[in-house]
């Protein structure tokens, strides 16, 4: 797999509300589904009905505190993935939503000021480098908890199975 770019550049859709949780992410009655595209066409639709017809390719989620709690479901990455996002940014994850983010090569970034500095439609950019988000729109920058080198390195490599199948290929 390549090497995770530094930069990213994306339209911002910011859900204000603490505790989103995986079912408002994905809803339940969809999780017979496996497709990413299909479940695409469900992603947050029980809390914003107009999301999926204005995401694009590329777009960041920015989101309050416990995003992701609830049930643990994959299927939530697999839909926010699946409709074009790029990347979730947020006040704080639930821990299993994270790790799902991550297995699945997904980037998931906590930036507790990210909420207040970020407004929907606002262009906004991270630097994963640097550990900033610039909201390209206002000026406004701010700082964030930078991803670990392993957590990079599943994201580079696509995931937790692509990288373990990666390192017993090598014999490392």
């Amino acid at each position: 797999m390549p090497e995770l770019p530094t930069n990213f550049k994306g339209y911002a859709h910011v859900y204000e509300r603490a505790h989103i949780n995986t079912d408002e992410i994905i809803p339940a009655r969809y999780l017979n589904v496996h497709e990413e595209d299909e479940l695409a066409k469900h992603a947050m639709e029980d809390i914003d009905t107009e999301f999926v017809k204005r995401v694009k390719s590329g777009d960041f989620v920015i989101a309050g505190d416990d995003f992701g709690c609830g049930s643990s479901r994959e299927h939530a990455v697999w839909a926010l993935r699946g409709a074009g996002v790029k990347v979730v940014i947020a006040r704080s994850y639930a821990r299993i939503f994270f790790r799902n983010a991550i297995n699945n090569g997904f980037l998931a970034i906590e930036c507790p000021e990210a909420i207040d500095a970020v407004r929907t439609g606002d262009e906004v950019e991270i630097d994963l480098a640097a550990g900033i988000l610039r909201n390209l729109t206002s000026g406004k920058e701010v700082g964030f908890v930078p991803l670990s080198d392993f957590a990079r390195e599943l994201i580079e490599d696509g995931g937790l199975l692509p990288h373990i199948q990666k390192k017993a290929g090598s014999g490392a």
